[in-house]
């Protein structure tokens, strides 16, 4: 049966306990869903329409609801990576390389990709994952090195001509050629939107000041992207150009961010030359992009017990900070909350080092958290309180959102790879 809001509480509790054979009763209801979800939140607008930027192909936003005071119509920059990669488990490549190729428009024509394409936005970018977003699309396959070296220059221009400027409007790279979240406007809160952590306690309401662990681990994955472009293009002294670039930065990281007493990746305030306290899923970026060692990840993997929760991994260690800072502004980056980007990377993370057991725990416990709230509301959420998945998430500086396009797309890449029985339409094989 489909749990909804009149179903006994009994029967709630019985069904948030961890149980495979529960997952596979309703998962395949649950793919459905979202299979017919993406309909509801594909967007096709080409001309501009007051603030909002038209694009050339359609696109999926992160949720719409009719009737509600608050709903999304645009393309988001980092978003739109983690439903590429929902969307190309499902099949859906044509919608998933569209999406990409809205986000080269933005750039072609902005000169850097906005957090979305909303004029109101245009102070400001997201985390980049555009070498990341090529490689999904290049290696599902129907795709020629002409192709994929076109794409990867105009990557390098953005790495070049946003990340790694030194003067504004993009003032990004800071501090010992280590980047930082920037925004025109010079506004810590604003800096914080663009790392899409908005908002965490991670940099205590001073954002501007620090080196954020995340952002510079995934300069380092473009650093490893184009040094892989150029040995797939023959070009050998490019390739090595590209990995003593990222060596350099891998060290510098290590140097500043890696606590070796604590054994984990930390944010680094190049302003008082400290580490922040704050633990964060952010560290595990480290073990995503590839830039962690193999001790590291050894020690890292024993952090995970900081981290994991009935419902997942929550995004930070329980603070013990001074929370008045934030004023109104709520931390839903942080405990209790989880997200599926955050718990996508953290996976992929461990899976490249070999930590393929705890990978396939966390990667359960969340589509199972999903679940739950799905059988008793008929919804995904945008984000979970994975301390009491039964319980609401902490909200943040806007409602929070039922749908959810990340949600729905780390949920699909989840079932398909680690939840056996099931093809990739959802039903039982």
């Amino acid at each position: 049966m489909l749990i909804n809001k009149n179903t006994p509480k009994k029967i709630f509790r019985i069904v948030t306990r961890r149980s495979d054979k529960h997952d596979e009763l309703y998962i395949g209801e649950a793919i459905d869903y979202v299979k017919k979800y993406w309909k509801e939140i594909t967007q096709h607008q080409t001309k501009n329409d007051g603030t909002l930027i038209g694009l050339p192909h359609p696109y999926i936003i992160p949720a719409a609801k009719q009737g509600e005071k608050f709903n999304f119509s645009e393309q988001y920059y980092w978003d739109s990576y983690f439903i590429a990669v929902g969307l190309v488990e499902s099949g859906q490549i044509k919608m998933a390389e569209g999406m990409l190729e809205n986000l080269i428009y933005l750039f072609e024509n902005y000169g850097f990709i906005p957090t979305a394409n909303r004029m109101y936005f245009m102070s400001r970018s997201q985390p980049p994952l555009l070498t990341s977003y090529i490689r999904l699309i290049y290696e599902a396959g129907n795709k020629d090195k002409d192709w994929l070296k076109k794409r990867m220059a105009i990557a390098e221009e953005e790495y070049n001509k946003v990340w790694l400027s030194e003067h504004h409007p993009y003032w990004h790279n800071i501090h010992r050629g280590l980047s930082r979240y920037y925004d025109i406007n010079v506004l810590h809160d604003l800096a914080e939107a663009e790392s899409g952590w908005d908002m965490t306690p991670r940099f205590g309401r001073k954002c501007l000041d620090y080196l954020p662990v995340d952002l510079n681990c995934l300069l380092y994955k473009y650093e490893a992207d184009f040094a892989w472009a150029a040995r797939l293009m023959e070009d050998k002294k490019q390739a090595k150009h590209w990995e003593a670039t990222a060596g350099h930065r891998k060290h510098v990281v290590s140097k500043l961010m890696w606590n070796k007493r604590k054994g984990y990746f930390f944010d680094y305030n190049y302003v008082k030359g400290n580490q922040s306290e704050t633990w964060s899923l952010a560290g595990y970026y480290a073990m995503w992009s590839g830039l962690a060692t193999e001790g590291q990840a050894k020690q890292m993997v024993k952090a995970l017990a900081k981290f994991e929760q009935t419902g997942g991994l929550v995004t930070t260690v329980r603070p013990i900070v001074d929370t008045s800072i934030f004023g109104s502004l709520r931390t839903q980056w942080a405990y209790p909350n989880g997200w599926a980007p955050l718990q996508y990377l953290t996976v992929e993370g461990l899976e490249k080092y070999g930590y393929n057991q705890q990978a396939t725990r966390l990667a359960k416990k969340w589509v199972h958290t999903n679940l739950v709230w799905f059988e008793r509301h008929g919804v995904f959420q945008e984000k979970y309180n994975v301390i009491k998945p039964n319980k609401l998430p902490v909200e943040g500086v806007y409602p929070s959102q039922n749908g959810f396009g990340w949600t729905n797309a780390i949920f699909i890449k989840f079932a398909y790879k680690y939840l056996k029985g099931h093809d990739r339409v959802g039903k039982q094989k």
